[in-house]
This record gives C-alpha cells, structure tokens and sequence, in this order.
C-alpha cells in the first residue's frame, strides 16, 4: 500500500514560528495559495484541526476525507502559541527542552503518550487495506514525526522533519512503513 504523508499547509502561527499543537488555526494567505491537487488516491484521512481539513481539501478536491481525531497534533500546554524567544527565559521551558521534547510541557501531553495515539490510530486505518491501493494523511508535522519513529526501520524521530505542505512517499507492508522518497515539492507551486 502506497501511504502519503502530507504536513498541513503554513498558518500565521507557523509564519510567526510558534508552538500551534491544539490551537485551531486556519491556512494564511500564502498557505493556501502554495497548495495545488495531487494526483488522485483510494483514500484521505485528516487531522480534525482545521488546517489539516484545508488542506486536505485543496489538495484533493471533490475527495470524500475521514477525520481521524487521533491524528491532531501534540498538546503543548502552557508552550501552546508560545515562541523560543517569549519562553527562552522560562525554567519549565528550559526542562522540557533538555529532555529533547520527550517529557510532557506543563498541561501537555508527552511524546510518547502522543506517539501511542497516532501510531494505534495509524494501526487502526492500516487494518482494512490491502496490500495494493494508496491513502493520504494530511496531517501536523509532529504527527508525521512519531509515526515514522515508531513504524520506520530507523526510529528517528528528528530526521523526518516536513515543512509545511511537503511530506514523504512510504511503502506500508509487514507492519512497517518504508519511505520512498521524500517529497521536496508535494505540490506542484513554489
């Protein structure tokens, strides 16, 4: 099964470089406009944060697309719409980044809590395909992140970072998912 893996298009808080987990927020003008549709597949799944559903829209119009509330971002708590530069000074900040983003942010979820999420909703979705077809998940960076730690042969999380509306094609077979190839340019703007 041929599994893409779409980050969301950019929103204002991504322009601002800020911590937008469970924040709501919709595309910005130049999010939208760097979008385009993508050759058709079997199936689009999405994140339930209206960025994620834009996104999914754009790329695939006319498309039936499932919302999977599992695949929403990770909470960041107190960092929520935070930048590094209004947080740098704070204590809690300081600790949560010396654990490499592992432990949880004061009223956040914890990574691995998050990963256990994505990966059983992933799990969930996987048992009904069959070995032939395609499915998209437009989905949050970190979302990609955990499902290619927990379920590529390499475990690393940091090396499957996506920028905004670009992602990775994988190979699903055998409970593992093997990247194709990366997609510099998933949509066919600049």
């Amino acid at each position: 099964m041929t599994v893409y893996l779409i980050r969301h298009g950019q929103t204002q808080g991504n322009l601002e470089r800020r911590y937008i987990g469970s924040t709501d927020q919709p595309l910005c003008p130049a999010g939208r406009e760097a979008l385009g549709p993508l050759p058709p597949v079997d199936r689009v799944y999405a994140s339930p944060l209206r960025r994620c559903r834009e996104t999914a829209a754009l790329l695939y119009p006319g498309a039936a697309v499932e919302i999977v509330p599992d695949f929403r971002e990770c909470g960041f708590g107190a960092f929520e719409m935070k930048t590094y530069e209004e947080l740098r000074d704070d204590g809690a900040y300081q600790a949560w980044l010396d654990t490499g983003g592992v432990s949880a942010p004061p009223g956040g979820e914890s990574k691995d809590s998050f990963q256990r999420r994505t990966v059983a909703a992933f799990r969930r979705l996987a048992a009904s395909w069959g070995e032939e077809g395609s499915a998209a998940l437009v989905v949050h960076g970190g979302t990609i992140m955990a499902l290619l730690e927990a379920l590529e042969p390499s475990h690393d999380f940091y090396r499957w970072q996506a920028a905004n509306g670009r992602g990775f094609r994988c190979r699903w077979a055998e409970g593992a998912l093997s990247v194709d190839a990366p997609w510099p340019r998933i949509c066919p703007h600049p």
